[in-house]
């Protein structure tokens, strides 16, 4: 173990009391210094934790033997569907890859879908290694290379559309394999739906592969599935993790001791809780990160992820460590950092560049761009980086493990309120603790603080995974996919195939079913795009509904009208990209626009959309449709971006994340590559929206 550091932090006792309410968003805290103790100690730690401490190490190399779970798993998925739920890093990737060498063994066809572009390119590579970058193909609102290859990776919403697309054609889907990575984001609020229209419209006759860590209930999705498919559905768990976890206290006087003695809190820990409530007023603190990681080095507990509640705090905390005094070891750090520099230039100049140089550490979120993050990701897995620090996205989905997680509240921000952490969340985050083959043992450090709840973390730990609800919905353009191959009784027949129908017959609540209100709400729409033209008398799609159905966006109406109505430019790619920005910003950052600065014909050009649109919205709003606002602030910023405006200008100009600004780019690109698939229909304007999505998408928000 390393000695480097003798100094232990010494945290000002804030109180370990329950969550209060918070209702302000996690990027508007700490806007000044806190003050803070801290004291040269020596690094102490329980007794009992000197034989726990004695089985970290690297275990011994052996040759890989699938486990049981993962040879039942491949036998299931060669006949029928199969679910596997088991634990972050037990090998679920293996199924994934031995399933799909299988079939293309055969000559069979596969597709690899996940819920993230970055996980996406990832496995891109992956399965390019493993097969020949020939045979595999990725497809994702950014990225479209070799796609008529045998194996295909991409996001759930191309897949989704590829169904769409096979099922208006009355063809049957190419392929014989489909994997659904991530298949808890079945449960999620807002594209939950994807994954289940996926389920539903899926041809029987291939077989679906669900991979997740976290599903509470999935012996009821894999009943429903079977019901729907009419095939069985295998259910495989495995509940061991292939790397122990155990948790770890930090107390204020910087001592380090178990959280737990068997399932209820230490001794101390509980002597500490007590003694915190009896006191009134508690401060918050902002922790010495340095001094916990200097512990953790001590401890030979690092590398580390610390789970900070924003992207503010994950920044902020870069600056509250230190170089470290003594000479790095010969560890090709800088011959690998040099290297992944070369392939990505424009991070030689980025802000945190220097924490990572002089304390190896770095933070991670949505926020920055995904070149950084996947610098980031890269220096860690390479053994770099002593800690990252991290919002609980970086839990979800990406191949990041370390040796011990911190985490110092036990709530989360749901984009519009503080809530206690959800045990899927929480599996989550404790899932990226301890690394298969390099750790004997994981770790998870709980850092008492203001919004520190430790009974209910005593509680997550033995949590079972949330159960999953059913996330389908109606929108505009779900419906006008529907209306492609189906009559509305189809459809009608579609909801009751649902998750959410067979939730409901389950809980038998309410007269009225789940897919009754369902087709109530279908009708709605449908009466809608008859009043608007989309669809005719006899309940199919006229010919501006065939084109709108193309157009799979969050406001496809919109969009619509203006290509109707034919106000989006001609002629100018950068004013076009610049127009459709507004339409996809769905964040709450208003910057403020000095509409005497703004270029004259992007101004008369958003004063015409707006003057269009406002009779449809209208009308929309009177249906009880939501429509959405169209800040001016992003097609200004987009209009720039696209005439060629540096990067580096165009953040300090709007105060916008770099992370963000990226997500706004890849958006807009994503709308201009559904206009320009109108080159049937509207030929010059597709032309132009393909020029237009070239244009926005240079570096740094695509990289190689």
């Amino acid at each position: 173990m390393a000695h480097s550091s003798r100094r232990l932090i010494r945290i000002r006792r804030s109180g370990l009391s329950p969550n209060h309410p918070r209702k302000s968003s996690p990027e508007k805290t700490h806007k000044t210094p806190h003050k803070f103790q801290t004291s040269r100690m020596e690094p102490e730690a329980e007794p009992v934790l000197r034989d726990v401490f004695s089985r970290i190490g690297k275990p011994e190399e052996a040759p890989f033997t699938p486990d049981r779970f993962q040879t039942e798993a491949l036998d299931a998925i060669k006949r029928t569907d199969c679910l596997v739920m088991a634990p972050t890093g037990s090998g679920k990737t293996w199924i994934a890859e031995q399933a799909i060498r299988s079939f293309f063994a055969a000559g069979g066809r596969c597709w690899y879908a996940s819920p993230l572009k970055a996980l996406s390119n990832a496995k891109w590579v992956e399965f390019g290694l493993s097969f020949d970058i020939e045979n595999v193909g990725i497809v994702t609102g950014d990225t479209k290379e070799n796609t008529d290859a045998p194996i295909i990776v991409g996001t759930t919403e191309i897949l989704r559309n590829q169904l769409y697309d096979a099922m208006h054609r009355g063809d049957d889907l190419n392929c014989d394999l489909v994997i659904l990575d991530e298949a808890h984001f079945l449960g999620d609020e807002d594209r939950g739906v994807v994954w289940e229209e996926i389920m539903i419209y899926l041809p029987k006759r291939i077989n679906l592969l669900l991979l997740s860590a976290t599903i509470g209930n999935g012996r009821e999705i894999a009943a429903w599935l079977s019901s729907i498919r009419e095939k069985e559905c295998v259910v495989i768990e495995e509940t061991n993790r292939p790397v122990p976890l155990y948790p770890l206290f930090l107390h204020p006087s910087g001592r380090v001791m178990p959280l737990l003695n068997k399932r209820r809190l230490f001794g101390k820990v509980e002597a500490l809780l007590k003694k915190e409530s009896q006191k009134q007023g508690r401060r918050s603190y902002l922790p010495a990160f340095g001094e916990i990681i200097d512990t953790l080095r001590h401890f030979d507990l690092l590398p580390a992820i610390f789970f900070l509640k924003s992207r503010a705090d994950c920044d902020t905390a870069l600056r509250r460590c230190r170089g470290r005094s003594q000479e790095w070891e010969a560890d090709g750090f800088d011959r690998d950092l040099l290297e992944l520099l070369e392939r990505h230039p424009y991070l030689k100049n980025h802000k945190h560049l220097t924490y990572l140089q002089l304390s190896r550490v770095a933070s991670h979120h949505g926020g920055q761009l995904p070149a950084w993050k996947f610098f980031v990701e890269a220096m860690m897995k390479k053994g770099h980086l002593d800690a990252i620090f991290a919002t609980t996205t970086v839990a979800a989905g990406v191949n990041f493990p370390a040796r011990t997680i911190v985490i110092f509240n036990s709530d989360q921000f749901n984009g519009h309120e503080f809530l206690p952490l959800t045990a899927t969340a929480f599996h989550q985050m404790t899932g990226r603790s301890g690394r298969r083959g390099l750790d004997k043992i994981g770790f998870m450090m709980a850092v008492p603080g203001r919004f520190m709840e430790l009974e209910h973390v005593q509680t997550l730990l033995f949590a079972k995974p949330d159960d999953i609800e059913s996330r389908i919905r109606n929108d505009f353009s779900m419906v006008l996919n529907l209306l492609l191959s189906h009559t509305p009784e189809d459809v009608r027949k579609i909801f009751e195939r649902s998750l959410a129908a067979h939730q409901q017959d389950r809980k038998k609540k309410g007269s009225t079913g789940a897919s009754s209100a369902l087709w109530k709400d279908f009708r709605r729409y449908l009466a809608f795009l008859k009043a608007e033209g989309f669809v005719g008398g006899e309940d199919r799609l006229t010919g501006d509904g065939l084109w709108a159905s193309r157009l799979r966006l969050d406001h496809p109406l919109l969009i619509a009208e203006c290509l109707r109505k034919d106000v989006f430019p001609r002629g100018d790619a950068a004013l076009l990209a610049g127009i459709i920005a507004p339409f996809v910003y769905d964040g709450d950052l208003d910057v403020k626009i000095n509409r005497k600065e703004m270029p004259r014909r992007l101004k008369s050009l958003y004063d015409r959309v707006i003057s269009t649109l406002t009779p449809l919205t209208e009308r929309m709003q009177e249906s009880g449709f939501q429509t959405g606002r169209l800040p001016l602030w992003t097609a200004v910023l987009m209009f720039h971006w696209a005439r060629g405006m540096p990067w580096d200008r165009i953040i300090d100009r709007m105060g916008i994340a770099e992370g963000d600004l990226t997500m706004l780019i890849s958006r807009t690109a994503d709308n201009l590559r559904q206009i320009a698939s109108l080159k049937d229909t509207h030929p010059e304007m597709a032309t132009l929206a393909f020029d237009a999505r070239d244009k926005i998408l240079r570096e740094p928000v695509v990289f190689e």
